[in-house]
């Protein structure tokens, strides 16, 4: 099965990408790279830049009814640009709407936020964005991993192997 991994064109938390990407291929399923722009995407260790990463699809050709599942990756720069980027806020619009697993980590939830898929739900992120998700509706908790019927989320890339963990089992059923 595909599992769509949603990111824009640069600030990318690289191990958010790659660590999630590693686990899914392990668990036999196929990692497909989305973004608004065709092309290359820039990921970020931190704030050095890292390596670039080669997308699969657009977001407005991309169908949320062909992926078993959706990352979205953190990195402050991708959260927020990602956000005001319509093809993206449709296709996970459409994801949600699925009912699929969504896997999200650090600042990667702005756009759930946009899509207003957080409302009534829990879940975790980045400490800054509490007040951002609380103001949406969600009930934020600062814990390692959350697990809120088919959301995943996490705060960072500390809490890699719990999400990544999570992500897979989520994969399973």
């Amino acid at each position: 099965m595909d599992v769509a991994f949603l990111v824009s064109k640069e600030g990318i938390e690289q191990a958010e990408l790659t660590e999630p990407w590693k686990a899914v291929e392990h668990a036999g399923h196929t990692p497909r790279l989305i973004s608004p722009r065709p092309g290359r995407v820039q990921a970020f260790q931190h704030l050095e830049r890292a390596d670039t990463f080669e997308v699969d699809i657009t977001a407005a050709d991309a169908r949320p009814a062909d992926y078993a599942a959706l990352v979205l990756p953190g990195g402050v720069a991708n959260g927020d640009l990602l956000r005001w980027q319509q093809t993206a806020v449709e296709f996970v619009r459409g994801f949600a709407a699925t009912g699929r697993p969504i896997a999200v980590i650090c600042h990667g939830g702005w756009i759930l936020i946009e899509t207003g898929t957080v409302t009534g739900r829990r879940l975790t992120s980045w400490p800054s964005l509490q007040t951002d998700y609380r103001n949406a509706g969600a009930n934020w908790t600062d814990e390692e991993v959350v697990v809120d019927g088919n959301l995943i989320s996490s705060r960072k890339p500390h809490d890699l192997p719990a999400f990544c963990k999570e992500l897979v089992e989520a994969l399973a059923t």
